[in-house]
């Protein structure tokens, strides 16, 4: 189970004396780490490259259960149990299909560069996945992931920039890229995870492994199975070729609001920075037990797998339906979830409206339990309680399969009121942790006996930050009572930069290393960090305020619990500003059936529709996401004050979302301009014209 080092909760961090520069603040560390960081893990020094670690891990847990999936029963048409691997058979696999894909690419492919190459990896968590990154750093390639939600233009983009010849991919991904093939000249083979050896049901009638194949070699591409590298590496075994520290093991791509992906040249180096930055806070041991659900292609996704490979522990992949994730949980019984707010959020509303908001003696016992919890964790006592726990708590915890020990958020601001609440409900820690693709997920994060949500927590023990002034909104280092700006990063953790883009690795990494997250905060006399805003995508309203929309769309989002999606939609000819929200049907169709007088169930589509478009229930979600805006504080134009409900959710296939779930907001603008250009008229007919 994951242990903590206990630090002083009243002091997390300190600015190193000496530090402080002309517009901005010292440098401020853990305050145990305050002489030097971490950059390495101290309890194995040995360990430089992802290479070293593996094989640590291959002869220290050799026999250990290390990664499981839930096979499909084609006849009964079901999921099994979780089947498990040993570390033994997947380094076996791993020596088998990195032998493979070495011969493939020199022998039959014929390319002169036989290390050193991209290999493209495209699929959600499988074993298949980590087989094929582990034989990258076996034998010194570099591994590229292509996101599982990308579109067709993105993945086109990317295989071309980082020169992949070879990508192995689950099957739902091959066709489209034999359809792309003509746009994707330097794409050579393809391997299937999946088997291709299905069987013909009719006597001549073709298969679909037969037709993939025949398409492949029209399009001059070669189309493999996982199996059949592994028999070819079986055959012609190669010897390893372990990498050096300072060499790119990934290159992991970042998809912007705007403009191409960038490709974020992760180093070996990088990666056991991480590793040991990590294992000053949390330890996990071999007992421990993860599920992987989130995208390898996201750099959070990929630590947190690396880190349980390094400790000897179990990782359960899901299934790839993010819908039956809860499913998975139940059957494997993980003691460590990472997650993001998106879910956290889904939970947490769910466990409300069948706790605290129950009817009858239900409901009563559980406000009752949840306050005296709550009033615990607010004086610090923890997040146990004996009687509640007996009497409510530990059915709760049987929602996460009843042994979960640490909750990981990270990605985007979770509510104060979410965070607290799955602290006392799971009696578990709840980690926040803040972080980006270019730091390796890895810069401050809570402690594990923190009871004061809102912040970010402080310095990890390989990370030193400061805070930059950004005159140009207001913001500086000398601030009072506490200082403020854009969030600088420094340490190993922090990536080597674009992979052949220098413009914008200049402007992101400065000569002295510091990495600009784009990211304003302050910091607190506890040397704990908090996120207030974000540098990009600010315009001006018609009377000249500056407006931040992505700070006033987390708010409302963590604050509101009717909304699952939000845009705030500004114009530099508007005074006002005005929101399309797409809303969370587990909240918001009984909040509306409630306005509407309506009986709708959260499963019609079209009854949520209509409940969207009612104007009572319209103003009725307006005047909470004004509450909600109260209680962020919100200055009087920062209000939104119309809003368009929909159902039309942002997502990666319509263009609207990147696939890290980020608006795409002239996507959003576009695609919502008529409804935008309505509010807009309905509030200029509605506005009293002042009289001279």
């Amino acid at each position: 189970m994951p242990s903590f080092i206990k630090y002083n909760l009243d002091k997390q961090s300190i600015e190193v004396p000496g530090t402080r520069t002309p517009g901005a603040t010292g440098h401020y560390r853990h305050a145990a780490y305050a002489d030097a960081l971490v950059n390495n893990i101290r309890e194995a020094p040995h360990i430089h490259t992802l290479y070293d670690m593996w094989q640590n891990s291959v002869t220290k847990y050799a026999d250990n259960d290390f990664l499981g999936h839930r096979p499909f029963n084609t006849v009964a048409q079901t999921y099994g149990g979780y089947t498990w691997e040993t570390y033994r058979q997947i380094n076996q696999r791993v020596n088998a299909f990195g032998s493979g894909i070495m011969h493939l690419n020199e022998v039959i492919l014929g390319n002169e560069q036989l290390n050193r190459w991209s290999l493209g990896i495209w699929s959600h968590g499988r074993p298949e996945w980590f087989i094929t990154e582990m034989s990258c750093n076996t034998y010194n390639l570099v591994s590229v992931a292509l996101y599982d939600t990308l579109g067709a233009d993105a993945v086109e983009y990317i295989v071309n920039h980082a020169d992949i010849q070879i990508v192995v991919s689950s099957a739902n991904h091959i066709a489209s890229m034999l359809e792309n093939a003509d746009k994707l000249p330097k794409l050579k083979a393809i391997v299937s995870m999946d088997s291709l050896h299905d069987t013909v049901p009719v006597p001549g009638a073709t298969s679909a492994s037969q037709v993939l194949r025949a398409w492949g070699a029209e399009k001059g591409i070669k189309v493999y199975d996982f199996n059949e590298i592994e028999n070819l590496g079986k055959e012609f075994p190669r010897k390893h070729i372990p990498p050096q520290a300072d060499e790119v093991a990934s290159l992991c791509y970042t998809s912007g609001t705007t403009g191409q992906p960038k490709g974020a040249m992760l180093t070996h180096k990088n990666f056991v920075a991480t590793v040991g930055t990590n294992r000053e806070g949390m330890i996990l041991t071999e007992d421990d037990v993860l599920i992987s659900f989130l995208p390898l292609a996201h750099i959070m996704g990929r630590v947190i797998d690396t880190c349980l490979m390094y400790s000897g522990g179990r990782i359960g992949y899901f299934r790839g339906d993010i819908l039956l994730l809860l499913e998975d949980v139940g059957e494997l019984r993980p003691t460590f979830f990472p997650a993001v707010p998106r879910l956290l959020n889904r939970i947490y509303a769910k466990l409300v409206a069948s706790t605290i908001e129950a009817p009858g003696l239900v409901g009563a016992l559980a406000r009752r339990g949840v306050a005296t919890k709550m009033a615990n964790l607010a004086a610090g006592k923890g997040v146990n309680h004996a009687l509640w726990d007996r009497l409510l708590f530990n059915k709760i915890k049987m929602a996460l399969g009843g042994r979960v020990q640490v909750i990981l958020t990270g990605s985007a601001p979770i509510a104060k009121e979410v965070l607290s609440f799955l602290r006392i409900a799971f009696g578990c820690v709840v980690l926040e942790g803040y972080g980006s693709t270019e730091g390796m997920a890895t810069a401050t994060i809570t402690m594990a006996d923190e009871y004061i949500p809102g912040h970010i927590g402080n310095p990890r023990a390989g990370c030193e930050v400061k805070l930059v002034d950004v005159p140009e909104m207001n913001y500086r280092s000398t601030d009072q009572p506490f200082p403020r700006g854009e969030i600088w990063i420094r340490g190993d953790t922090v990536f080597k930069g674009y992979f052949k883009d220098e413009k914008n690795t200049k402007e992101t990494i400065d000569p002295e290393g510091w990495l600009a997250t784009g990211d304003i905060g302050f910091i607190d006399n506890r040397g704990c960090f908090t996120i207030i805003d974000r540098k990009k995508n600010i315009f001006k309203l018609a009377q000249g305020e500056y407006i931040a929309p992505e700070k006033l769309e987390n708010v409302l989002g963590a604050r509101c619990n009717l909304v699952q999606q939000i845009y705030v939609h500004g114009d530099s000819l508007e005074s006002t500003l005005v929101a399309v929200v797409i809303p969370e049907p587990e909240t918001f169709v009984p909040f509306a059936n409630a306005i509407a007088g309506a009986s709708v169930a959260v499963t019609d589509a079209e009854g949520i529709s209509k409940l969207c478009k009612d104007p009572k229930v319209v103003v009725a979600v307006t005047k909470e996401l004004e509450k909600a805006g109260k209680a962020g504080a919100f200055r009087g134009f920062e209000f939104v004050k119309r809003v368009y409900l929909t159902t039309d959710a942002f997502s990666v296939d319509n263009g609207m979302m990147t696939p890290t779930f980020k608006v795409r907001r002239p996507q959003v603008a576009e695609y919502f301009g008529k409804q935008i250009k309505d509010m807009y008229e309905d509030i200029h007919n509605t506005t009293p014209v002042a009289k001279l």
